[in-house]
C-alpha cells in the first residue's frame, strides 16, 4: 500500500474546503444540541459524515479511513471509557452500602450553602483529580458527588464542566504541556512558565463565573469573599509552581492549597444568607429531579472515616498511577503495542502544518495496567473489601455498572472514532488553517484554534499534538514569540474541555441523566465560547499591548 499525503484544500478554495471539513462536527453537535437525538445516535451520524467527507471530499483511501475509525474506537474504550466505567462502579459501591449518604452529610456539615459546596467540590476537589489523572476523571467524580448532594442533574453536569477548565492545561501531572514541548520542540520550562502567566487570571475568574452561572450576579456577590479566597489561593500557587518548579505538580499543589484556605476561611466567615436551591437559576429542565436541602444528620467519627475512606483510597491510587515512575514500571510488566496495519506511517502530514512531510504514527498501546481507569478499579475493589462487600457482590455490582453505562461507552467509542478520522484525513487541519490565515488577529484566533482542538479531540494533550506545530510556524511568520502561541494553544484549549463530546457524556453518565447530553451542551456552550474569547483577548494583549508584552517568555 502506498503512502497517502494529506491535502488541506482539496477544492482549491479554502471557504469550500473549510465548510466541508466542518460538516462532521456540525452534524454531531446539531443532532445532539438542537434535534435532541440520543448521544450514541448523534455520534454515529457524525462518524458517518466524517467517513464520507474524508473519502469523497479529501480523497482518503476508504480502508485507511475505516482503520482510523477502529483505532479511534479502541482509544475511546481505553483510556476514556475505562475511567468512566470504574468511577461509576466505585460510586455504585458507596451508594449501595450507605456510605455515600454519610459523605454528603459531612460535606453539608462544612457548609449547607450550595454555592460554597460548588467551590469546594467542583473547583477545588475537581482540580485535584484533574492534576492527578485528567481524561474525564474530575468531571466523573465531582458530578457524581454533586448529584448525590441533591443538585439538579443539569447543575451537577454543567457546573462540573465549567469548573474543570483552568486546571486542564496542567492535568494528569502536566501531560498536555510535556507533550507539547516533546512533540514540537518547545522548551519545557519556558512554555510552562508562559502558560503560568496566562491561566492564573482565569483561575481567579472561573470561580466567580461558576457561581454566577449557578446563582446569578446577586447570589455571587453574597459570597464574594469565599470566591476570592478560593481563586486567589489557587492562582498564586499555579503561577509560582509553573514558573519556578515545573508542570507536573501545578494542579495538585494549587488545589490542595485552595481547599485548605477555603475550609479555614469558612471557620471564621459564613454567608449571611444560606443558598439552599439545588438547581440552576432560571429554566432548568432537570429541576424536578433535584432534592431540596435537608437537615444535616450528625454521624460518629467512625462513620465519617468509613464514608471518606473510599475517596481517600481513590485519591491515593489515582495519584500513584499518575507518577511517571509507576507508569513506567507497570508498562514494563504489561503494555503491548500494536501498530495499526495499513494506517501506521502510511499517512503524511504536509506543509504548512509541518516544515517537511512527516509520517503519522498509529500505534495502539494496550497499557491496561498503567491506565488511570485500572488504578480507579483497584481502588474500588480495595474500598469494597474495606466496606465488607463479598467477592460475589463486588462482581455483581461491576456488571450492573457495565450495563448501566453501556450506551455511554458506545457514545465515547463513536466520538473518538470521529475525532480520529478528522485527524488522519486532515479535515481538522483545514479548520486550523482557517484560523491561521487571520494575520494580525492571529493571537486571538490562534487561541481559538486551541479551543477548537480540544472541542474536537476532547483532550488538551491531543490539541497540543494537533496544532502545536502549526502555532510555531504561524508565530515565526508573524514575528510573534513561539512560547506565546504554544501556550495560547493550551490555555485556549482548556475552555473547549466543557463542550467536547466525551466530557459531556462523562457528565451525563455520572449524574445518571442519560439521553440529556443535548441539554448539557446547550447550557455550557455559551460559557465555553465566552471564556475562550476572553483568553484570546488576553493573549492578544500579551502579543501587542504594553505592559502585558513584558510577560512573554522569549
Amino acid at each position: 500500500m502506498t503512502t497517502w499525503q494529506q491535502i488541506y484544500d482539496p477544492f482549491g478554495n479554502m471557504i469550500i474546503s473549510t465548510a466541508l471539513a466542518a460538516i462532521p462536527v456540525v452534524v454531531m453537535l446539531a443532532a445532539l444540541g438542537f434535534f435532541h437525538i440520543k448521544a450514541h445516535i448523534a455520534a454515529g451520524m457524525g462518524l458517518i459524515a466524517a467517513l464520507l467527507v474524508a473519502i469523497f471530499a479529501y480523497g482518503m483511501p476508504a480502508d485507511m479511513a475505516g482503520r482510523a475509525a477502529v483505532f479511534g474506537g479502541l482509544t475511546g474504550l481505553l483510556p476514556i471509557g475505562w475511567i468512566v466505567l470504574n468511577i461509576i462502579f466505585l460510586h455504585q459501591l458507596t451508594e449501595q452500602n450507605g456510605s455515600f449518604a454519610v459523605l454528603q452529610d459531612s460535606l453539608s456539615g462544612v457548609t449547607e450553602d450550595r454555592r460554597i459546596q460548588l467551590l469546594l467540590i467542583a473547583f477545588c476537589f475537581g482540580a485535584f483529580f484533574e492534576g492527578a489523572a485528567g481524561f474525564g476523571t474530575p468531571v466523573a467524580v465531582t458530578a457524581a458527588i454533586l448529584i448525590g448532594l441533591g443538585f439538579s442533574p443539569l447543575a451537577a453536569s454543567g457546573l462540573s464542566l465549567i469548573a474543570n477548565t483552568a486546571p486542564v492545561a496542567f492535568g494528569a501531572l502536566g501531560t498536555p504541556v510535556i507533550t507539547l514541548a516533546k512533540v514540537h520542540g518547545y522548551d519545557l520550562m519556558e512554555v510552562t512558565a508562559m502558560i503560568g502567566r496566562q491561566l492564573p487570571i482565569f483561575s481567579l475568574l472561573v470561580p466567580f463565573w461558576l457561581i454566577w452561572a449557578f446563582a446569578g450576579r446577586k447570589g455571587m456577590m453574597e459570597i464574594w469573599p469565599a470566591i476570592l479566597v478560593t481563586g486567589v489561593s489557587f492562582a498564586i500557587p499555579q503561577f509560582l509552581v509553573s514558573n519556578y518548579i515545573g508542570p507536573e505538580l501545578v494542579d495538585i499543589i494549587a488545589s490542595i492549597v485552595s481547599m485548605i484556605c477555603l475550609v479555614a476561611f469558612l471557620r471564621v466567615w459564613q454567608p449571611k444568607k444560606v443558598w439552599t436551591s439545588p438547581s440552576l437559576r432560571g429554566h432548568d429542565p432537570s429541576a424536578a429531579e433535584a432534592k431540596p436541602a435537608t437537615k444535616v444528620t450528625q454521624h460518629s467519627t467512625e462513620a465519617l472515616v468509613r464514608a471518606w475512606m473510599p475517596w481517600v483510597v481513590l485519591s491515593v491510587f489515582v495519584f500513584l498511577w499518575g507518577l511517571p515512575a509507576v507508569k513506567a514500571w507497570l508498562n514494563g510488566l504489561f503494555a503491548p503495542s500494536f501498530p495499526i496495519g495499513g494506517l501506521h506511517n502510511m499517512i503524511e502530514k504536509m506543509p504548512p502544518v509541518v516544515t517537511q512531510p512527516t509520517k503519522e504514527g498509529a500505534v495502539y498501546s494496550l497499557n491496561l495496567l498503567s491506565a488511570t481507569g485500572s488504578g480507579i478499579l483497584l481502588s474500588a475493589i480495595v474500598s469494597a473489601f474495606l466496606m465488607k462487600y463479598s467477592p460475589v457482590a463486588i462482581v455483581r455490582t461491576f456488571f450492573k455498572t457495565l450495563w448501566l453505562v453501556k450506551y455511554s461507552l458506545l457514545t465515547i467509542v463513536l466520538m473518538l472514532a470521529l475525532g480520529t478520522i478528522t485527524r488522519y484525513s486532515g479535515t481538522d487541519t483545514t479548520l486550523g488553517l482557517a484560523f491561521a490565515n487571520t494575520g494580525v488577529l492571529y493571537p486571538f484566533f490562534g487561541t481559538l484554534m486551541g479551543w477548537l482542538g480540544v472541542a474536537l479531540t476532547g483532550s488538551d494533550t491531543s490539541s497540543n499534538v494537533l496544532f502545536g506545530g502549526m502555532q510555531k510556524v504561524a508565530a515565526h511568520q508573524l514575528g510573534l514569540a513561539d512560547n506565546l502561541m504554544g501556550a495560547a494553544n493550551s490555555s485556549g484549549g482548556v475552555m473547549g474541555k466543557m463542550i467536547d463530546a466525551q466530557s459531556i457524556v462523562v457528565a451525563s453518565t455520572a449524574t445518571r441523566w442519560f439521553n440529556h447530553e443535548g441539554d448539557i451542551l446547550r447550557y455550557v456552550f455559551f460559557h465555553s465560547i465566552a471564556l475562550a474569547c476572553l483568553v484570546g483577548l488576553y493573549v492578544t494583549m500579551q502579543a501587542y499591548v504594553w505592559p502585558f508584552t513584558l510577560m512573554v517568555v522569549h
